[in-house]
C-alpha cells in the first residue's frame, strides 16, 4: 500500500518589510489623516485616488536605479507582455493623471491624496516596504507664490495633525542653489548625472548619518553597520570641503542665508535664479506671519529623488525622545517636498510647473504616540456580556441603541463563559461591559461596569471583602435608561482630568 504523502501547510509569516496594524492604530491614523484632510480641503485641494499600479514606464527614470524594473519597485507583466509596477510615491500618478486629462482640468489643478505606496528596497528598523503617504500638490503654478502657499498650508496641517507650532520646523532650499555648486565643482553635464544624484543623496543623509558619514558618501564610499557597501560620488577632496561648505551656510536669519548664498553661488546663472526664488518665498512667508522659527532656508536640506527642479522641503520636529537603549534620539523629518516642474512633460512634451508636499503618516503617528496626543483612540468598543444566549436578540437591541447614541458597542458572540468574556473586554480595551442575567431581567435593569473605574479600584484593594465593598465601578440602571446612563459615565471617562495640588 503506497505510504499516504504528508500534506505541506503553509508557515504563517509575513513578508519581509511589511506589517499587519491592529484596530487602535488603525484608527488612530485614520483619526490623525482625517485631521490632515480637512486642512488640505480648507485650502481648496480636492481628493484624488489613483489606482495602485501603474505602467513601469509611467514611472520612468524617477525610480532610485532604472536599469530594470524590479529596482526599487515591485514589478509583474500584464496579460499583453506590459510591465506594471506598484505605485512607488503617489506624485508620479499624478503626473499620469494629469497629462491624461490636462484639457479637461482647471489650472492650476490642485489636489490631494493618501494611500499605500510600495519600495522593493532593503528594509530596516522603521523602514517598510509599504507605508502610507499623504499629499497635497498644485499643478500648472510657477514659483515663487504657490511654493510659499504650499509651506504655509503643510505648517497648518501638522497643527491639525496635533503638533503645535514651537514643536516643529520647516526647512527650505532650492535645486538651483545646488545647480550653481555643481557648476563651481564642474559637475554640470548631462553625462554626471549619475555622480550628481550620488552626490543629492549624500548631502540628503547628513541628519542621520552626521558630517563624516557623507564625507565618506562624497568621496570613496561608505560601509554601513551590517557590512553593505554604499559607493561614493569620488570626489576630489576640495570639491568635497566646498559642498560640506556650502551645507553650512545657513544664516541665522532668512535674510542672512540668501546674502551668503549669493556669495557662494550667486556668479551662476542657476544659483543667482535660486537666490532669487527662496528669497521671493521667505519674503511671502513672513509676510504671511511665518517667519524663522517657523519656515526657514536651510542649506542642508537635499531631497533625494531625481525630479525635483527648484525649491525643496522638509517638516523636522524638534521634539526627541529617550530610546531603550538610553540614548537621545530625534524624531527627524515627518514631512518633505518641493517643486517638479519636469514631470509631467514627460507625458506632454512641455514643461507643466508643480510643487507638493507629502506626509509621512507613519512617522507622524510614532511621533503623536510618544507624545501622548493619540490616546482616545486606542480605546475599544463597549462590550455587551452574553449572559444567556437565549436572549441574543435583547443583547444586539442595547448594542444597536448605543452605536445609535454614538458609541461603538458589539455583543459578545464567542462561546465562552462569563468570566472569559469579561477578559476578552479587557482585551479588546473596552471602557465599559454591560450585563444583564435574569435577575437584572426581572428587575427591568441592566448593570453598566466601569472596566477603567474598576482597573484603578483594583489596583488599590488589598483582600476579597474590601473589593465586595467597592461597588462604585458598577452601578444598575432601569433598562429603559441604558443609553442615559452610558453617556454619563463616557463623559466621566473622557472628562479632563484635575491637576493635583500639594
Amino acid at each position: 500500500m503506497p505510504k499516504t504523502e504528508k500534506l505541506q501547510t503553509p508557515k504563517a509569516r509575513i513578508p519581509r518589510g511589511f506589517r499587519d496594524c491592529l484596530g487602535p492604530q488603525v484608527a488612530a491614523e485614520r483619526e490623525m489623516l482625517a485631521r490632515i484632510c480637512k486642512a488640505y480641503e480648507a485650502w481648496g485641494f480636492d481628493a484624488l485616488e489613483t489606482p495602485a499600479l501603474e505602467y513601469t514606464d509611467a514611472l520612468g527614470k524617477f525610480l532610485p536605479d532604472i536599469d530594470r524594473p524590479n529596482d526599487g519597485v515591485f514589478s509583474l507583466k500584464d496579460d499583453d507582455d506590459q510591465w506594471l509596477s506598484l505605485r512607488y510615491d503617489l506624485t508620479a500618478p499624478l503626473a499620469r493623471y494629469v497629462a491624461e486629462n490636462y484639457e479637461s482640468l482647471s489650472k492650476p489643478f490642485r489636489r490631494y491624496a493618501v494611500g499605500a505606496v510600495w519600495r522593493n528596497e532593503k528594509p530596516g528598523p522603521g523602514r517598510f516596504r509599504q507605508f502610507t503617504q499623504c499629499d497635497a500638490d498644485t499643478v500648472g503654478a510657477p514659483a515663487p507664490y504657490a511654493d510659499a502657499e504650499c509651506c504655509a498650508m503643510l505648517s497648518e496641517a501638522i497643527e491639525a495633525a496635533g503638533i503645535p507650532a514651537n514643536e516643529f520646523v520647516i526647512r527650505i532650499n532650492d535645486r538651483n542653489a545646488l545647480a550653481g555648486l555643481l557648476e563651481t565643482i564642474e559637475l554640470s553635464g548631462e553625462e554626471l548625472a549619475g555622480q550628481r544624484l550620488k552626490i543629492f543623496r549624500a548631502m540628503d543623509k547628513l541628519d542621520r548619518l552626521g558630517e563624516a558619514g557623507v564625507r565618506l558618501l562624497l568621496g570613496p564610499g561608505r560601509k554601513d553597520e551590517s557590512g553593505d557597501f554604499t559607493e561614493g560620488a569620488k570626489l576630489k577632496d576640495p570639491d568635497i570641503e566646498r559642498v560640506v561648505a556650502f551645507m553650512k551656510a545657513t544664516g541665522d536669519t532668512n535674510g542672512a542665508t540668501c546674502a551668503r548664498l549669493a556669495d557662494v553661488v550667486g556668479g551662476s546663472k542657476a544659483g543667482a535664479k535660486g537666490v532669487e526664488t527662496l528669497a521671493a518665498i521667505a519674503r511671502e512667508l513672513s509676510r504671511s506671519g511665518f517667519d524663522e522659527r517657523r519656515i526657514r532656508i536651510d542649506l542642508s536640506v537635499i531631497r533625494g529623488l531625481e525630479y525635483y527642479t527648484g525649491p525643496v522641503f522638509e517638516a523636522e520636529l524638534r521634539a526627541a525622545f529617550m530610546a531603550d537603549d538610553g540614548k537621545l534620539v530625534r524624531f527627524g523629518s515627518i514631512a518633505s517636498g518641493g517643486r517638479y516642474d519636469d514631470l509631467v512633460s514627460r507625458f506632454k512634451g512641455t514643461e507643466i510647473p508643480a510643487v507638493g508636499v507629502s506626509i509621512g503618516v507613519s512617522r507622524l503617528l510614532a511621533a503623536l504616540t510618544r507624545m501622548n496626543r493619540g490616546e482616545d483612540a486606542a480605546a475599544g468598543p463597549i462590550v455587551v456580556i452574553a449572559f444567556d444566549r437565549e436572549h441574543m436578540a435583547d443583547y444586539q437591541q442595547m448594542a444597536a441603541e448605543l452605536r445609535a447614541a454614538g458609541f461603538r458597542a458589539e455583543v459578545y458572540v464567542g462561546g465562552a463563559g462569563m468570566k472569559a468574556q469579561m477578559k476578552y473586554a479587557d482585551r479588546r480595551r473596552a471602557p465599559l461591559a454591560i450585563i444583564q442575567g435574569g435577575d437584572e431581567r426581572a428587575r427591568g435593569e441592566v448593570i453598566v461596569k466601569d472596566l477603567i473605574l474598576g482597573a484603578e479600584i483594583s489596583s488599590q484593594i488589598a483582600g476579597h471583602d474590601e473589593w465586595k465593598d467597592m461597588r462604585a465601578a458598577q452601578i444598575a440602571v432601569p433598562r429603559e435608561r441604558l443609553a442615559e446612563e452610558v453617556l454619563r459615565v463616557m463623559a466621566r471617562l473622557h472628562a479632563p482630568k484635575a491637576e493635583s495640588t500639594s
